[in-house]
């Protein structure tokens, strides 16, 4: 089963011609989660060929415009084309708030159930089905702001063909391998080792949307397979980034050595920055796994 992140927008909170504000779809096996929701989601949505009506969860960080103006419109949108199926939305109280007003005086009418969680504090885990499980991230910024980790949910056992020829495994024993039950021959258990594939270690992936340089915040993302941290300024302008409560690339890169990550992603670029290859190379001095959050870009775990 396939787990990607696809970057719909990597800009801070001034949209470029070149870059958009803060937008991610997180596919696992073709199912899309929707992290942050800036200006212009849907349709960077539809030049990426991607169904936004198949996405049924909605994750957002905070509430600065760059992370949800998007949101309005695409829920009118999802409701314009006929959607009937429920949508969830996780994001800081207040995001009710901001809907009812806007859905109240355009006088709106969903045609579809939608679901608001607000979130207060950390949270060990928010949101799970049989795909994936989402655990949020206290993050450090001007307002409430929730970073995300999805983990890939534990998958069931993978039978080895060979023990099936071998034991002339049944349909009910084979189902029962799966579900890690023993399986008997001539009343001695067959040795779960011979029966089934080694495990693939599950995946993870950890969404950190704006915040200042919070070293604690690396054990609480654990050593993901994957990593996003903002990264709005170069190092030259750290005070800048400390005042507004945002990172440098360095400071992210810091962030992703410390947590035990495989790979960084660095993003949420301030628009005095139309090269960024002066960030990449910062983030590489101190972790060398690090790639630009480009749009359009689609990084497999």
């Amino acid at each position: 089963m396939t787990f990607e992140v696809l970057i719909l927008g990597s800009n801070s909170a001034i949209p470029t011609l070149k870059r958009h504000p803060s937008s991610q779809l997180v596919l696992f096996d073709q199912m899309p989660y929707l992290i942050d929701c800036g200006e212009g989601t849907q349709l960077q949505l539809r030049r990426y060929k991607q169904k936004f009506q198949k996405i049924r969860q909605i994750f957002i960080s905070h509430l600065h415009g760059d992370h949800y103006y998007g949101l309005p419109g695409l829920i009118t949108s999802m409701h314009l084309l006929g959607r009937e199926k429920p949508l969830s939305l996780f994001g800081p109280k207040g995001i009710k708030e901001i809907l009812d007003v806007n859905f109240k005086h355009s006088r709106t009418k969903l045609r579809y159930p939608l679901e608001i969680i607000e979130l207060e504090e950390e949270q060990r885990y928010i949101y799970e089905d049989e795909r994936i499980k989402v655990r949020t991230l206290l993050l450090e910024h001007r307002v409430p702001t929730f970073g995300y980790v999805f983990e890939e949910q534990k998958r069931e056992l993978r039978v080895n063909k060979v023990a099936i020829e071998k034991y002339h495994l049944s349909l009910k024993e084979i189902l029962d391998v799966k579900a890690g039950k023993p399986v008997f021959r001539n009343e001695t258990q067959i040795d779960q080792s011979e029966l089934t594939l080694e495990e693939q270690p599950l995946r993870s992936y950890a969404y950190c949307s704006d915040t200042g340089f919070k070293p604690d915040l690396a054990q609480s993302i654990g050593n993901v397979n994957l990593l996003y941290h903002e990264a709005t300024f170069m190092e030259d302008m750290k005070k800048r980034a400390s005042e507004t409560l945002h990172s440098t690339a360095k400071q992210a890169a810091e962030i992703a050595k410390l947590s035990g990550a495989e790979k960084l992603i660095i993003g949420h670029f301030s628009t005095r920055y139309e090269e960024l290859d002066g960030l990449l190379d910062e983030a590489r001095r101190v972790f060398e796994n690090t790639e630009i959050a480009a749009e359009g870009e689609s990084f497999r775990i």
